[in-house]
């Protein structure tokens, strides 16, 4: 894996990258913290929807006093995969 999140060569996927697809968050706290394989990506508010390289993730989304959210995921290239974290 790469250090850097969304820099060039990172495993963000521009929109016209192949077999790259989109992970969106739904939750009304936006300043909740981003951690996908345990490396902070930003808030929610930041992110909103991200782009990723086909293959899977472990997101945790934290807000500090609520509890936190952690999924593993697959994304797919193409296609969308909708996060509603019930902080």
């Amino acid at each position: 894996m790469y250090g850097t999140w969304g820099g060039y060569g990172g495993i963000y996927g521009g929109y016209g990258t192949p077999n790259a697809g989109r992970v969106k968050f739904d939750t009304k706290v936006k300043d909740a913290e981003v951690f996908i394989d345990g490396s902070y990506a930003g808030t929610v508010g930041q992110l909103k929807t991200i782009t990723l390289k086909t293959g899977s993730y472990d997101i945790e989304v934290r807000s500090s006093g609520r509890r936190a959210f952690a999924q593993r995921i697959y994304v797919v290239g193409g296609k969308t995969v909708k996060l509603r974290p019930n902080l």
